[in-house]
């Protein structure tokens, strides 16, 4: 039997061949996610997998909508697998945002699921990476934000050649939308074409745009403008004063599709333009407010940054490292009857962080000499007596006799 349609199994190194997906790599890219929204002061948080179903239905926007994993349980409720986690952070926040000192940073990690066409860097599942900040308002909360999604990227040794942050603002579009049309139920609609110019073809977005009242060339002239806002020009001066100016630029093709955006907004896209966006967000003022049924009114701001088109990209670029084994010794029991002092020995090396193997039934000497240099051992141990140990080099070849207090001093 195997997997689902856009889904997939993780294997350790080396992967099967056949098999594109590595656990090892994914260890990879949760550590440097992580290891960077903890420099930036950000807190881990999780909710569940299984959300109400209204949770989404009411806030996304209707293409979200589209691609649920829904379905009514035993309990009679109508609930979903969450296909993104912004809503959820939302309703966490709203539930106990007094408990929290403002301004919240936080960032999570989540399995995500959304049936939808597979495509280069999109499946029906994947991990993402999200930060947040809530309670401020200022431009400077967003910078704060963009400055986080450089960062993880330069973690991964991406430079400003390989991309490009690019901001708009979803206020300045808003105006636009408002000068030309006094219908506000046509504003999803309007943003959802534009999201789309550079992927549709001219003539089909030329049709949509003119059954909102709008055209084509009109909406082009506004995105070449390129003028920033002054909250876009915060942003820039911010990110100006870290280093950062060289990563970011001013593009009105960004307008994100969901339907909570509220402010800014912007993308991360592959300069060489092989893939889609890395990572995209933006402000989402009014979303607690609306989770809340109106309790609750937070400003909110974040980006995601999935880990498939981040995985691809990086064997793209050969930036993914060699993963080679992680083992110290491998313990050899060449006399069954050393076997209870060799657990004895492999236990206190365990206890004292090093990487331990060894045969769990018995094996010939030969066999285990070579599972060790198969499972990259830096080192074999083997005990010859109650009280002493021969500990051999694999890369020198070398080998010493010692006593077994004495092995771990010679690992380092």
């Amino acid at each position: 039997m195997d997997r689902l349609p856009g889904f997939r199994d993780f294997y350790p190194e080396p992967v099967p061949k056949g098999e594109a997906w590595s656990a090892d790599v994914r260890e990879y890219i949760f550590d440097r996610w992580q290891a960077v929204a903890r420099r930036y002061a950000f807190q881990c948080y999780d909710g569940p997998p299984l959300e109400p179903l209204e949770l989404f239905t009411a806030k996304s926007g209707e293409e979200i909508v589209g691609q649920l994993y829904n379905f009514v349980d035993k309990g009679e409720r109508h609930v979903s697998l969450r296909p993104e986690m912004t809503p959820t952070v939302a309703r966490l926040v709203a539930k106990n945002e007094r408990h929290y000192k403002k301004p919240i940073k936080w960032y999570s990690m989540p399995q995500l699921f959304r049936y939808e066409r597979q495509q280069r860097g999109r499946l029906r599942e994947h991990f993402q990476f999200n930060a947040d900040i809530f309670g401020e308002g200022n431009p400077a909360a967003d910078a704060e934000l963009i400055a986080l999604l450089i960062d993880v990227l330069r973690a991964f040794e991406l430079t400003a050649d390989d991309f490009v942050i690019r901001l708009s603002s979803r206020n300045a579009w808003q105006d636009f939308f408002s000068s030309k049309c006094d219908d506000e139920s046509k504003a999803y609609d309007f943003y959802q074409v534009v999201d789309k110019l550079e992927r549709a073809q001219p003539e089909e977005s030329d049709r949509k745009l003119k059954e909102l009242g709008f055209s084509l060339d009109e909406v082009r002239a506004f995105i070449d403008t390129g003028q920033p806002t002054a909250e876009l020009q915060a942003v820039l001066d911010n990110l100006a004063a870290r280093g950062l100016g060289e990563f970011v630029k001013i593009d009105y093709n960004v307008i994100r599709g969901l339907a909570y955006y509220t402010g800014i907004v912007y993308e991360a896209f592959d300069r060489h333009g092989k893939y889609r966006a890395i990572a995209g967000g933006g402000r989402y003022d009014q979303l607690v407010k609306l989770v809340s049924g109106g309790k609750n009114d937070v400003p909110g701001a974040g980006f995601a940054m999935g880990d498939v088109v981040l995985a691809e990209l990086l064997k793209d670029r050969g930036l993914l490292p060699q993963f080679t084994s992680q083992l110290d010794v491998y313990a050899m029991i060449e006399d069954e009857a050393l076997r209870p002092q060799t657990l004895g020995l492999i236990h206190r090396l365990r206890e004292a962080g090093w990487h331990v193997d060894y045969p769990v039934a018995p094996l010939k000497p030969d066999k285990q000499f070579k599972r060790a240099l198969e499972n990259g051992a830096r080192f074999t141990l083997r005990l010859e007596s109650d009280d002493t140990v021969k500990l051999k080099n694999l890369k020198t070849r070398g080998e010493q006799t010692l006593a077994p207090a004495e092995v771990g001093d010679q690992l380092n």
